[in-house]
């Protein structure tokens, strides 16, 4: 296996890993909104679901784009355009029967952030931005190789 391959399985598995925790953090805050076990529950497996496959994409995407000199900034913005790419398209895809369970709980919060489809698929986007901007930096920054200025 060449050093590159071996490079994109290495950042695409610790990507997925980082990504599946940050995930799991970001769906249970969001699930917590709700107030309810259930909901920080049932976030929280999604959040890890979507930040399994977000990180490691993100670390495969971050290996193509920055490689072994483009660093933490080049991984960031790596992965905050493709989280946002992916959030967008993910929550296009919500189903509306989740958006009207949730509207039925008559929380303010969550009323604004579901009043209909736009408002959903900007606020995975956000989140899976927030998720790949981490996932990325953590991956170029440990893909970086010092380089001899003499």
């Amino acid at each position: 296996m060449s050093e590159n391959n071996q490079l994109y399985t290495k950042s695409s598995l610790f990507g997925g890993m980082l990504g599946a925790i940050i995930g799991v953090i970001l769906g249970a805050a969001t699930g917590g909104l709700s107030g309810m076990w259930s909901g920080i529950q049932s976030m929280g497996l999604l959040g890890l679901v979507l930040g399994t496959v977000t990180g490691a994409l993100t670390g495969a995407a971050t290996v193509r784009t920055a490689g072994t000199t483009g660093g933490v900034s080049v991984g960031a913005y790596t992965g905050m355009a493709l989280g946002a790419f992916l959030g967008l398209l993910v929550g296009i895809f919500i189903p509306e029967s989740f958006r009207t369970s949730v509207l039925a709980l008559d929380i303010l919060i969550l009323n604004v952030i579901m009043q209909g489809r736009f408002e959903m698929a900007v606020l995975v986007g956000f989140l899976l931005s927030i998720l790949g901007t981490a996932v990325g930096a953590w991956v170029g920054g440990r893909n970086l190789k010092p380089r001899d200025l003499k």
